[in-house]
């Protein structure tokens, strides 16, 4: 559990490119995980559930973000009127 919490705390401090980069070299991590689960070749099964976790958190931060700066326009919009 500490990992985790450690884990997300660093990932807050990511800029947006980073996440985004992080996103990309996640889900290629998972195809691959899948494509050594199809061929029998995986040895760690419970990597693919972190990895899928690890893309649910990298999407969240994203959209939290990107909710935020909508935010942010909509309340200078209606500050400036």
């Amino acid at each position: 559990m500490a990992r985790t919490k450690e884990h997300v705390a660093e990932l807050r401090l990511l800029g947006d490119a980073e996440l985004i980069e992080r996103l990309g070299e996640s889900r290629k991590e998972l195809f691959n995980l899948r494509f050594q689960l199809a061929t029998g070749q995986l040895d760690n099964s419970a990597r693919l559930m972190e990895v899928r976790k690890d893309i649910a958190r990298l999407s969240t931060f994203l959209r939290q973000r990107e909710i935020e700066a909508a935010e942010a326009l909509e309340l200078a919009e209606s500050n400036d009127q």
